[in-house]
């Protein structure tokens, strides 16, 4: 998984896979959703990413063990 938050555009990508883009729908305003070609969620970019989310710039990662 990977994160960027480029400021010079304002726009935050999250990738949680190198599969490749087959299709990409923007479910709300300046939240688009990415899909490989079995349907399964592989990206997220929120545009305007800091009027969207607290700090774009930040973020914090947990792993629970089960």
């Amino acid at each position: 998984m990977k994160a960027d938050y480029d400021s010079q555009v304002d726009v935050l990508t999250l990738v949680f896979s190198d599969t490749p883009v087959i299709e990409s729908d923007e479910i709300k305003p300046g939240v688009i959703v990415d899909y490989d070609a079995a349907g399964n969620v592989i990206g997220l970019e929120i545009l305007d990413a800091s009027h969207r989310v607290q700090n774009p710039a930040s973020m914090e990662f947990a792993v629970k063990s089960a």
